[in-house]
């Protein structure tokens, strides 16, 4: 769903941009914001307490949660502020690349969450738990998003002085 999410804002980004929208004017930064929707989407399960059952929430990413780990629902919480403060951060073109850099090192290290659930086969808001090829790859698109999101285009340089 999060894959969907992402590629479905971006497009609707671009599309903007072709329609004239400056802002949205390359598919970096029509990534960057389609990355920031998606991680809007997901930080938000950090915070939806367990009584809330049709989507994601909090007791379910705490199981994700590897068991060497300390603290696991303030990691959750943590995890929760910093991939919403990593979305304001794309959003603005000043703290992009800061904020790209920080999200794919953050990727990274939510990855052994990821493998964790997928072979202790921990189940996600009510569902099977997705299989390890299927979350590598998709933890490796939003690392490489991320880090194409914090790329500078010649403009930008250029305008850096």
């Amino acid at each position: 769903m999060t894959v969907i999410v992402l590629l479905v804002a971006t497009l609707v980004f671009r599309l903007l941009g072709v329609l004239g929208v400056g802002r949205f004017a390359t598919w970096r930064v029509s990534a960057a914001h389609g990355l920031a929707v998606m991680l809007v989407m997901t930080a938000s399960a950090h915070f939806v307490p367990a009584s809330v059952t049709f989507m994601p929430n909090h007791a379910d990413l705490v199981a994700m949660v590897p068991p060497f780990v300390p603290l696991p629902a303030f990691m959750v919480y943590l995890t929760g502020v910093l991939e919403l403060a990593g979305a304001v951060g794309l959003v603005l073109e000043g703290t992009r690349r800061a904020a790209g850099i920080c999200l794919a090192l953050l990727f990274v290290v939510l990855l052994p969450a990821n493998v964790y659930a997928a072979l202790a086969d921990i189940a996600f808001a009510g569902e099977p738990a997705s299989p390890l090829w299927q979350r590598v790859p998709e933890q490796v698109l939003y690392i490489a998003v991320a880090l194409w999101a914090a790329t500078r285009t010649k403009s930008t340089v250029n305008s850096l002085g």
